[in-house]
């Protein structure tokens, strides 16, 4: 816990506000950003906590400061983060600030290239069926921080964790892990494909032989890392058998046949992988099929990942703005196979857009827009594909909608970060369906 300590948050998005909220009346606070949020500010305000706005924040940071909290997003080379471990401070996220103030729970904890939100919600809402007492936090939700006055001993914590939040926990340990699966993004944020595997497997950090974790054993990558765990490992599979593994118009587990893939609302052997994760980890839980197949009749899958947005005059809306990167965005590809228009665009990492190729077969026009849609141009001219370039997702809908015909499918899955346009890609999610309701 914290008490009399001086603390600097970098970042007044949702997880910093929700730290300064939690520690303000102990400790001395001071929160910094480079743009106003009026309300944030006030609120702040009226809980004692110094706010600076400012381009220069790392001019605020002294040897006087115990902590730097910063928001996930903020890379390890931002000058603050440097300067604070010049001065041996040591910096930590949200999730490991609530950590410290927990009562006796049980926590899961769920990360993965692709493919962990639906997890993480498939899993809470399974226990949430059950009766447990269940609580959804992480980089999904409410922030762990703005929870802690509900949580109780006894408590389930189920918690999306991403790649950014495993950068910089301490004591912050899970006792049952999942890695959905391993694939090259956020290299913009970690340098190499090698560091941002070594951060995910911080997931299964300080766990034990009475600890548990879920592995995707058929992603190679994934169960050649996790070979040599000390937890007790269960696997899932839909390339071969394993403890739950895909066979035929069934998952199978231990053996049984337990899930008639017809009964199951959500579609693709991706989402059959999320299903068998969580299904695992509630084993765990004694969680019943019976609640587990209820759950899955009516489930049609998580807002902002490949979510249906509706259809106007025969044409499909699909919004997948959680797509951030290029892997995710082949995922969504392959769920059609009638004509598509893709709408691509956001924050440039430098990241390449060839790997999109040979799933743009039903691709009849790309709409790209954001920092990137100079690049994902040249992308669609080089690859012989129609292509307009708009200013933002907005304008992408109405682009979309000129150039399409009853029956084609219009799709928001950029490939790209939310942030040269929005605080998160659920923002710009929003965007996207309310300027279809204005068609």
């Amino acid at each position: 816990m914290f008490e009399n300590k001086k603390i600097f948050i970098l970042g007044m998005g949702r997880s910093g506000v929700s730290v300064a909220r939690l520690l303000s009346d102990k400790n001395e606070i001071l929160i910094t950003d480079m743009k106003h949020n009026e309300s944030q500010e006030e609120e702040l305000a009226l809980l004692g906590v110094n706010v600076e706005i400012t381009d220069k924040q790392v001019d605020l940071l002294d040897d006087s400061f115990d902590v730097v909290v910063k928001n996930p997003g903020v890379k390890l080379d931002h000058p603050v983060v440097l300067k604070a471990n010049s001065f041996n401070i040591p910096v930590i996220t949200e999730l490991e600030v609530a950590y410290r103030y927990l009562p006796d729970v049980k926590i899961v904890g769920i990360t993965g290239s692709n493919g962990k939100t639906t997890t993480t919600t498939l899993t809470y809402e399974f226990m949430k069926e059950a009766g447990l007492p269940v609580h959804l936090a992480g980089n999904i939700g409410l922030p762990l921080c703005d929870q802690i006055k509900d949580i109780k001993d006894g408590d389930v914590l189920v918690i999306e964790v991403s790649s950014h939040q495993l950068i910089n926990l301490d004591k912050f340990k899970v006792d049952v892990a999942v890695l959905t699966n391993l694939s090259e993004v956020h290299l913009d944020h970690f340098g190499t494909y090698e560091k941002y595997k070594m951060n995910k497997l911080r997931i299964f950090k300080y766990q034990n032989k009475n600890d548990i974790a879920i592995i995707n054993k058929g992603d190679e990558e994934v169960y050649r890392l996790t070979n040599d765990l000390e937890s007790n490992k269960f696997y899932f599979s839909s390339k071969g058998e394993a403890d739950a593994y895909v066979s035929g118009d069934y998952i199978i587990y231990n053996g049984e046949k337990v899930l008639k893939l017809s009964d199951i609302r959500l579609k693709g052997m991706h989402n059959y992988e999320n299903i068998m994760a969580a299904m695992l980890v509630c084993m765990q839980f004694n969680v019943s099929f019976d609640i587990i197949k209820n759950v899955l009749n009516r489930f049609g899958g998580v807002a902002h990942r490949m979510e249906y947005a509706g259809e106007v005059n025969g044409r499909t809306f699909y919004n997948d703005s959680k797509a951030t990167n290029v892997v995710s965005t082949i995922t969504a590809l392959k769920s059609f196979d009638n004509d598509v228009i893709l709408l691509l665009g956001g924050l440039d990492r430098g990241h390449s857009f060839d790997d999109l190729v040979p799933y743009l077969n039903h691709t009849k026009r790309i709409v790209c827009y954001g920092e990137t849609k100079e690049r994902i141009k040249d992308f669609a001219l080089k690859n012989n594909i129609d292509v307009s370039l708009v200013n933002d997702v907005r304008e992408a809908v109405h682009e979309a909608y000129n150039n399409s015909d009853e029956g084609d499918t219009i799709l928001l899955s950029p490939a790209c970060a939310s942030w040269d346009q929005f605080d998160n890609f659920e923002q710009r999610g929003d965007a996207f369906k309310d300027e279809i309701k204005s068609l």
